[in-house]
């Protein structure tokens, strides 16, 4: 399984060591509002190890947990799964963080690596995320990965916006530059 390294963070496939952290993450209900709508209870938090360690050992790409690293606090998830969890969807990517690490740039740096390591690893013709509408810090972390968007549709039981970056174009994204400076 792999583990990615950015300037700031070290992305570990998410297991049981990181279950505290995540539960920790998953209960604030600021976080989870545009997620679930509602905190994760310790069973939602099990559940989704559980769920992850599987899609691991079986695709091998999931959930990753953002570690920073020089305190080796857990800060955040992310992912590169399925949209909506069908193995029919494209790929997609993801990603959670707790409230006092908004607004530093982990989600883009994350998410830089979890796409070129998706890009350059899985070999997909495109790469989508999605996001409610009023989600705009989420929005704006696809913009600057050179996601376009692309419309809306219901996914995970709720309408979102959709973005979609192509193979082609992530090859000249910016995003892709400072990925592999950073890699």
């Amino acid at each position: 399984m792999p583990v990615l390294t950015t300037p700031r963070l070290r992305l570990e496939p998410l297991t049981d060591v990181h279950f505290d952290g995540l539960y920790r993450l998953n209960q604030d209900p600021v976080v989870m509002r545009y997620i679930t709508g509602r905190p994760d209870t310790l069973v939602d938090t099990r559940s989704m190890i559980d769920r992850v360690k599987l899609r691991w050992a079986e695709l091998g790409y999931s959930w990753w947990a953002f570690m920073r690293r020089d305190d080796d606090d857990l800060i955040g998830t992310g992912c590169i799964q399925h949209l909506n969890r069908d193995p029919a969807g494209p790929l997609e990517t993801g990603w959670r963080l707790r409230q006092d690490a908004w607004g530093q740039g982990y989600a883009s740096e994350a998410a830089r690596h979890m796409v070129g390591w998706a890009f350059r690893t899985l070999q997909p013709e495109l790469i989508c995320a999605v996001c409610q509408p009023p989600n705009v810090a989420s929005a704006a972390v696809m913009e600057r990965l050179g996601m376009h968007y692309s419309g809306m549709g219901r996914w995970y039981d709720m309408d979102c916006k959709r973005y979609d970056i192509t193979a082609a174009q992530w090859a000249e994204s910016p995003a892709k530059a400072r990925y592999q400076a950073e890699a």
